[in-house]
């Protein structure tokens, strides 16, 4: 293919999997950095694809950078999310994916696909997480530009279990109800569909779909793990108030997932992609050996 995509995030773990897709289905990819000369652009352009500067503060930069691209693929960090400044917000996120999606538009980029949140569309029925509503805001935004756009909606990854967000001294520690089923999906998924809605624009342009690749208890998830990697890793549930301590909007997020969920249609997911990673496959494949390298890291101290 001759036809650009400019990915928006390309040094995330979204915009990783989406570059490494879209370059072994030929696309020409243009991964946008703030730094050029950092290691994780260094490392987009050793794989092939072409490094462009760009600030999701700056709609001119972004304009710019997506000139002449057949389309965007945008996802911006959430309240909580890895390397965000202290102090970054709701408000700082929907700022960024606005200013994507309006730079997409002046430029006439004919396919924008923006990675939301399963749960986003029930925004009128419910009262959603910070990190749901704000996704929202930002679709909401896309659909008044009338942007010709495909909306994915994935559920928690599956990478989250292969560090300090879920794995502490030895267990898994959340504040999951252990018997209550948590979806999720493996983030190179999230990149296929991605790919998949660029290269079939008849099919998925217009759509808005939840994704989600199993769903199994954290206890189940334990176990899984745990025989993954041929040790013990103990199921641990921390009190609801321990994560109230480092803010009520996280506190709420784990009660919504604990109480309502994300709800997304695993079967219709996997009848798109009959190769769906479940849980353990993505284990077999890639997870167990993040985790284990992760466990046997030495600690600071």
């Amino acid at each position: 293919m001759n036809k650009s995509i400019l990915v928006v995030g390309a040094t995330g773990l979204q915009g990783r999997a989406v570059t490494k897709r879209l370059l072994a289905d030929g696309w020409r990819v243009r991964a946008l950095t703030r730094d050029p000369d950092a290691a994780p652009a260094r490392a987009l352009e050793a794989a092939g694809a072409r490094t462009v500067f760009g600030d999701m503060e700056d709609v001119a930069t972004l304009i710019a950078a997506a000139e002449g691209a057949y389309g965007v693929f945008s996802v911006q960090p959430t309240v909580g999310s890895p390397g965000t400044a202290p102090g970054f917000a709701a408000d700082d996120e929907v700022r960024w994916g606005v200013n994507v999606a309006e730079a997409a538009h002046a430029a006439g980029v004919r396919h924008f696909v923006f990675t939301s949140v399963a749960g986003a569309g029930r925004h009128d029925s419910e009262v959603l997480p910070l990190n749901v509503a704000s996704k929202w805001r930002i679709e909401q935004h896309i659909t008044k530009l009338g942007l010709p756009a495909t909306i994915l909606r994935p559920v928690s990854f599956m990478e989250n279990y292969t560090g300090g967000y879920h794995l502490r001294d030895g267990t898994l520690a959340t504040a999951f109800d252990p018997g209550v089923r948590q979806q999720v999906i493996a983030v190179d998924d999230l990149g296929l569909f991605t790919a998949r809605a660029f290269a079939g624009p008849r099919e998925w342009l217009g759509r808005t779909i939840d994704l989600a690749g199993d769903e199994l208890t954290p206890i189940e998830i334990a176990a899984a793990i745990a025989e993954a990697i041929g040790r013990p890793l103990p199921n641990v549930q921390l009190p609801i108030e321990v994560i109230r301590q480092a803010g009520e909007d996280f506190a709420y997020a784990y009660e919504w997932l604990n109480e309502r969920g994300y709800r997304a249609d695993v079967s219709l997911a996997r009848r798109l992609h009959p190769g769906l990673m479940d849980f353990r496959t993505w284990l077999a494949r890639t997870g167990a050996a993040r985790i284990v390298a992760f466990l046997d890291a030495p600690r600071a101290g």
